[in-house]
């Protein structure tokens, strides 16, 4: 069963943009969520760098704010975007954390909060129909020097019958 609520990183919001599949996220969950760290980190720090524009558009993106004393011990484990996508994913019943960084995937893993990457979005929406195949958005973001793992991305392909 899918999770009510994401709340994402700046990284995969970045990628979904540089691909064109931001809307995958409002397809397969209820509620999208970003802390203002990430809105900042890609709206206005990124200010036009990839992903900057189409995700400042979002009507459907809820930006919210973590409890402070849920933040805080979060905040020396990983940045302060990821910190506030943790922090936030573990006061929503029933949410998921959108992060491909693996540090804070651990950390998150770390407080058991349900987490999920982009290659994760990609494979859900493949499996419900969404998109037609994953390989040619894998090899549009290697080509723009977003790092994916070989063994990831090979499992993945051989998940959704897209190998070789």
């Amino acid at each position: 069963m899918t999770k009510p609520a994401i709340v994402a990183d700046s990284g995969p919001l970045i990628s979904l943009a540089l691909i064109e599949q931001l809307d995958l996220l409002r397809q397969l969950y209820q509620q999208v969520l970003v802390p203002p760290a990430v809105w900042h980190e890609v709206t206005v720090k990124g200010r036009g760098l990839p992903g900057a524009e189409a995700v400042s558009q979002l009507t459907w993106l809820e930006v919210r704010t973590p409890e402070p004393q849920v933040l805080q011990p979060l905040s020396i484990l990983v940045d302060p975007g990821e910190a506030e996508a943790i922090a936030l994913a573990q006061t929503i019943a029933d949410s998921i954390v959108l992060l491909d960084d693996s540090q804070a995937r651990r950390v998150a893993e770390r407080f058991n909060i349900p987490r999920i990457g982009t290659l994760g979005i990609l494979r859900r929406a493949k499996k419900r129909g969404l998109i037609a195949a994953i390989r040619p958005h894998i090899e549009y973001l290697k080509a723009n020097n977003i790092y994916m793992a070989d063994n990831l991305v090979a499992a993945v392909l051989r998940d959704v019958g897209e190998e070789g």
